[in-house]
């Protein structure tokens, strides 16, 4: 078992080699490790006007300076915490307002696991971008199988053929920003409206633009309360979890793919290499927009 976790935490294991042969609806088509030499990316934001997230709910909930202060009181207190004891607080604060968005992750996976002890009704959805892996989506049935729980699927305007066709081909080959743009974030901002809170699965560990994420906050991009259960958690704790209750995870794992994000643009890492290296290789991206301000 102490084995099966190291191989984890090295985000390699044996069969990394073999990671560039697996069919298309895995990883045959992964981009080789390259230079970031690609110029910076174009930004994007949505600003129709229209309340978005917790201002959108009913009852509505505003960020005034009084409620900000209040997250940041109630950020602080739980820095102690467990993760199971921030989900019980923000289930206690914001149910029935409060969801979940998974990309069936290692964190993802470990907080459905809590929730399905804590509060199974929470709702969960995924962003279905269309260009996820097959291992990723056969974890909604596995999900479903083991604890009872039917994660929905959110999903873009377009199918993937309209987008490309619409597009002159994929968007992802040269302006990944937009893609995850119209795939990903446009879709989260349709699928926040109405909720006051969600949780997210980041560690501060992760990455430059997670690692000041409090453990409650105001999320300004979707307007709404964000809480990170795992912010304080590291990868060995995440997946020490994993290995001793058997929590599902994404085989992919397995094959040296620390990070999962959709197929077109991740790769599997190489020895030394941080565990988010593999996704959008060859840009200036390591993060889809979702949790960078």
């Amino acid at each position: 078992m102490e084995n099966q976790v190291l191989k984890k935490l090295t985000g390699i294991t044996m069969s990394a080699a073999r990671a560039h042969s697996l069919d298309t609806k895995s990883s045959s088509q992964m981009p080789q490790p390259q230079a970031t030499n690609s110029p910076p990316l174009q930004l994007y934001s949505l600003d129709s006007g229209e309340p978005r997230g917790a201002l959108a709910a009913d009852p509505p909930l505003e960020p005034t300076d009084a409620f900000l202060a209040e997250l940041q009181r109630d950020s602080d207190a739980l820095e102690k915490a467990t993760p199971q004891e921030i989900l019980k607080w923000a289930v206690d604060r914001f149910a029935p307002h409060f969801t979940m968005a998974t990309a069936f992750g290692p964190e993802g996976m470990t907080i459905i696991h809590m929730l399905a002890e804590i509060a199974p009704e929470t709702p969960i959805f995924n962003l279905e971008t269309g260009y996820q892996f097959a291992e990723t989506l056969e974890l909604r049935e596995t999900v479903k199988k083991r604890y009872g729980i039917e994660v929905q699927y959110k999903y873009p305007k377009t199918t993937v053929q309209e987008y490309e066709a619409a597009n002159g081909g994929p968007v992802y080959k040269t302006d990944p920003n937009r893609c995850c743009f119209d795939r990903k974030l446009s879709v989260l901002h349709e699928a926040a409206k109405g909720w006051h809170a969600w949780a997210s699965a980041i560690r501060r560990d992760q990455s430059p633009d997670r690692a000041k994420a409090p453990i409650v906050g105001w999320d300004r991009k979707f307007q709404l309360v964000k809480i990170s259960p795992l912010a304080n958690w590291t990868k060995k704790e995440v997946w020490s979890l994993i290995t001793s209750e058997n929590i599902p995870y994404n085989p992919l794992h397995d094959q040296g793919f620390p990070s999962v994000g959709c197929q077109p643009c991740t790769r599997a890492v190489l020895a030394g290499e941080d565990e988010r290296a593999g996704r959008w290789s060859g840009f200036q991206k390591t993060e889809c927009g979702l949790h960078s301000s």
